[in-house]
């Protein structure tokens, strides 16, 4: 079992990633996950962060957890955004109740002993981001002897698809219609891993396809089901991990701005260019996108931690807008972050080998992950009109 280390988590996650410089670089290069950097943050038990305490593991904030995640962000946001996801999964079945205890209780016991990754499998090509409430075109139905259930289907954009021990899977029932959700283990005969990731950016998710073919599941492999094509009404807070990953891209296009700015000094001048003006006031604006953006995103994650528990419908109303602006916020910023970061750089940050480079790419992959902007703006519509006197 994973001991809580003696210092400060966040220090030790972040002197992790510091690391893997190099291996993230790899890793975008060739396609595919930095297999060093996760194998090192599940040696420091990381993965057990969002498990209850009750149940072996760490049961951090969501505040320490963002931090976190802008910290492996800042070297390698691709990794981050990946076990960002098996995070995701266990803090939400935890929080908010989805699993029968027992389920989740076993869940947790594999991801604390035997160091197993889980994600969940929903995105589909036929049917767009499961945020929009598509239907499963994966199928569930019975076995012959009724004791089970087999499985066909084909999934998208499976984040961290190669390192993953468990996929929770939506299938709808060939019979009722219902949507389920079933634990399916990686060894399971019939579970295999298409490579399909090619992206521009985001490159080391290994976000690969997960086919399902004709795959037999006890029963108790079911772990939730949910009415098909209705969306869930509570809000999952732990998605502010999103922001706070291309944050933390935001902070390492800063770092890698300030350090050319204040070593790069031009036969023209007898002084590093940090101390020209217009650099400075460049400076100046990624600090004040930066500022607003971390303050906004942590003010959010701690109204949610101060609400009193349970939370009412009302709660969730409230809040759930403001979970949604964090994410569309904290994208822009980063988006225009990074490119002020590489007017400074100037054209060396276009070279392939820069890490702006990479960074360029991936921070344009928060505009595709949920929840989208137009969505966004609707809930803040939603919620200001709602506020209007009946007249």
């Amino acid at each position: 079992m994973f001991h809580k280390p003696q210092k400060d988590h966040i220090e030790i996650i972040g002197s992790i990633a510091d690391q893997h410089m190099d291996s993230a670089a790899r890793a975008d290069e060739q396609n595919e996950l930095n297999y060093a950097l996760i194998e090192d943050l599940l040696s420091a038990g990381y993965h057990t962060y969002s498990v209850p305490k009750e149940y072996g593991g760490l049961g951090v904030s969501l505040s320490d957890f963002l931090q976190c995640q802008e910290r492996i962000a800042m070297v390698d946001a691709a990794t981050a955004l990946a076990i960002g996801w098996h995070h995701i999964t266990v803090f939400n079945v935890g929080q908010n109740q989805l699993w029968d205890e027992a389920a989740f209780h076993a869940l947790c016991r594999a991801v604390v002993s035997e160091g197993a990754l889980v994600n969940a499998a929903d995105s589909e090509k036929a049917t767009g981001s499961p945020s929009r409430g598509g239907k499963p075109q994966t199928s569930a139905e019975k076995t012959s002897d009724g004791n089970g259930y087999v499985l066909t289907g084909r999934k998208t954009f499976t984040s961290l698809s190669t390192a993953l021990h468990y996929y929770v899977v939506s299938a709808t029932d060939t019979v009722t219609g219902e949507v389920g959700e079933y634990l399916v283990h990686k060894d399971n005969p019939g579970v295999s891993i298409e490579p399909t990731w090619n992206m521009t950016g985001m490159r080391g998710t290994a976000s690969h396809d997960l086919v399902l073919n004709q795959v037999q599941l006890p029963e108790n492999a079911l772990v939730r089901r949910r009415p098909a094509g209705k969306k869930s009404i509570r809000p999952n807070a732990y998605l502010l991990n999103i922001p706070a990953v291309y944050l933390g891209i935001a902070q390492g296009a800063r770092r890698e701005a300030l350090r050319f700015a204040a070593a790069y000094q031009p036969n023209s001048l007898t002084h590093p260019i940090i101390e020209l003006p217009h650099i400075q006031h460049k400076i100046g604006q990624l600090e004040m996108e930066l500022t607003i953006a971390r303050h906004f995103l942590y003010s959010v994650a701690a109204r949610w931690e101060q609400l009193e528990r349970p939370l009412t419908d009302s709660d969730l109303a409230r809040i759930a807008p403001d979970l949604g602006a964090a994410k569309t916020f904290a994208v822009q910023n980063a988006l225009s972050i990074v490119d002020t970061a590489m007017r400074i750089v100037g054209v060396h940050s276009l070279a392939s080998s820069h890490p702006l480079s990479r960074m360029y790419r991936d921070v344009r992959f928060g505009l595709h992950n949920p929840p989208m902007d137009d969505a966004v703006y609707q809930m803040l519509a939603n919620r200001a009109i709602s506020e209007v006197p009946l007249s």
